[in-house]
């Protein structure tokens, strides 16, 4: 909990640092990596500081945590803790890197507010960055123990059994265990980091959703080739693994982590899914499989055309195995399938046209701009979806947001309230300092993270995109997931 001394402080600063805070990220990278070029061998992903998404990210995860310190200090914000350190044990961070964080950071506050930061702003900022570090270390450490590993033993080498050529962009890889260690079993809707030497000789991790359920000797992974739009580059580590590796090659792979897992409490479940989206549905199917489950079970997905739809026939033949279980597609291009599922359907997805039962658990999960599941419409306020966190959005009273980290991207769910409304085909959710089109600011600017079920945490968003919805909906987006993302709301789609 915050100090007496340092609450007003942070109550009186944390504007001007939300304000900054991306600027403040930025410089705090540059000056990091600057220093400790070794931190970008091995530990972060260049591909994401390319695109800015590690600079939005730490930016809105420090962001909220100071808010929470202000507003509700008696409640630790548990899920983002969760999210992040999930993501850093299956990374191998250690204690002793945040002090190397800390020390950037701090001059990175100094070095973009100038003036403004006084020897009691300064003491006050370091007390909210030890409160989350030591939280963190803390999560971590249990992480470690409960696997019974170290930072530096959370990787294996496994060699790459099959290859598996699901569409023309998405590969998914079977690989074995090399050794006599046990292997640590997953969760369903976990994810691994993989990681990979580049062609300049510098480690790259990347995490990936594990589509299979476990089997003591293999682990299963997709990959989407990423290529880059706008200007940006095309994924580094998509890139190598489909072009350069096949069987018999050898993959480093971290321990599963993650915490947004599937719910076993036997309430209906609902996958809602969107191109490389279905990679962690398909992993939690897998394990419902195995466990010869006999919860309700429906399947929703959209995709430009079935030869588009990755991980097709092991989901198809999962649905069909399971007792309970029914499934529904969306494709932009043709309504048309021929495989054995309960409803096709043309254009954008309608969950209403499944009839989804009341009670559920949801998880949803679609990659990016281009997929055709950017809207989902209709569903009656009777089916919550767990975890989402409504802010209203000033002068309108019909009408609340859920604010997102950009990470991998989820599509939007709309709420009845009352009258059933629509969003219009192709509309996106800015991200979380990114006014509407509409000429309304969405949410807070230091609104909280939202999280998915993407591998590595985290919902990403079109920063360059805005929102344009009609009263008197209620809009909203998923926040954490209780284990890789208690609201479970997360999955892990491909990364770069």
């Amino acid at each position: 909990m915050l100090s007496d001394k340092s609450r007003p402080v942070i109550t009186a600063t944390l504007p001007v640092v939300a304000d900054r805070i991306g600027e403040i990220a930025q410089r705090f990278y540059q000056h990091m990596f600057s220093a400790h070029p070794e931190l970008l061998d091995g530990v972060f992903n260049r591909g994401n500081q390319a695109h800015g998404h590690q600079q939005q990210a730490l930016a809105g995860s420090v962001a909220a945590f100071a808010t929470t310190l202000v507003e509700t200090p008696e409640r630790v914000p548990e899920q983002l803790l969760r999210r992040i350190a999930h993501k850093h044990a299956s990374l191998g961070i250690r204690p002793d890197q945040y002090r190397i964080v800390h020390d950037h950071l701090m001059w990175a506050i100094g070095d973009v507010l100038g003036d403004a930061v006084t020897e009691e702003v300064a003491a006050a900022w370091d007390e909210v960055y030890w409160l989350m570090a030591n939280a963190l270390i803390n999560q971590e450490r249990g992480l470690y123990s409960a696997r019974g590993v170290r930072p530096e033993t959370v990787w294996r080498d496994w060699r790459v059994e099959r290859r598996i050529k699901e569409t023309d962009d998405v590969v998914t890889f079977v690989v074995e265990r090399i050794d006599d260690r046990l292997v640590k079993t997953s969760l369903p809707g976990q994810y691994v980091t993989v990681r990979m030497r580049m062609p300049d000789g510098k480690l790259q991790p990347r995490q990936y959703s594990l589509t299979r359920a476990d089997d003591g000797e293999h682990r299963q992974f997709s990959v989407k080739r990423v290529r880059g739009e706008a200007g940006d580059p095309d994924g580094e580590m998509s890139a190598l693994l489909h072009d350069s590796v096949g069987v018999g090659d050898v993959l480093t792979l971290s321990l599963p982590y993650g915490d947004v897992v599937l719910d076993d409490s036997g309430r209906p479940v609902v996958f809602a899914s969107a191109g490389i989206g279905i990679s962690p549905m398909a992993g939690m199917l897998s394990h419902l499989v195995a466990a010869d489950s006999g919860l309700s079970i429906t399947v929703l997905h959209a995709d430009l055309d079935e030869a588009s739809f990755p991980l097709r026939r092991q989901v198809v033949n999962d649905v069909l195995a399971l007792r309970n279980a029914r499934m529904y597609v969306w494709y932009e291009k043709d309504a048309h399938s021929l495989e054995p599922v309960d409803g096709v359907f043309e254009g954008l997805m309608d969950p209403t046209a499944a009839g989804i039962p009341d009670n559920a658990l949801y998880y949803l999960c679609g990659p990016g701009r281009t997929e055709p599941a950017d809207r989902a419409r209709g569903r009656p306020a009777r089916h919550p979806v767990r975890g989402l966190r409504p802010r209203p959005v000033a002068g309108r009273p019909g009408l609340t947001v859920v604010a997102t980290r950009p990470r991998p991207r989820l599509f939007r769910v709309l709420h009845e309230a009352p009258a059933r409304g629509h969003i219009r085909p192709g509309i996106r959710i800015a991200s979380s300092t990114h006014p509407s089109r509409a000429g309304t600011r969405a949410w807070p600017r230091h609104s909280r993270p939202l999280a998915s079920s993407c591998p590595g945490g985290g919902v990403r968003t079109n920063s360059s995109a805005g929102l344009r919805v009609e009263p008197p909906l209620v809009l909203r987006e998923l926040v954490p997931f209780a284990a890789g993302r208690a609201a479970r709301v997360r999955s892990g789609a491909a990364g770069s």
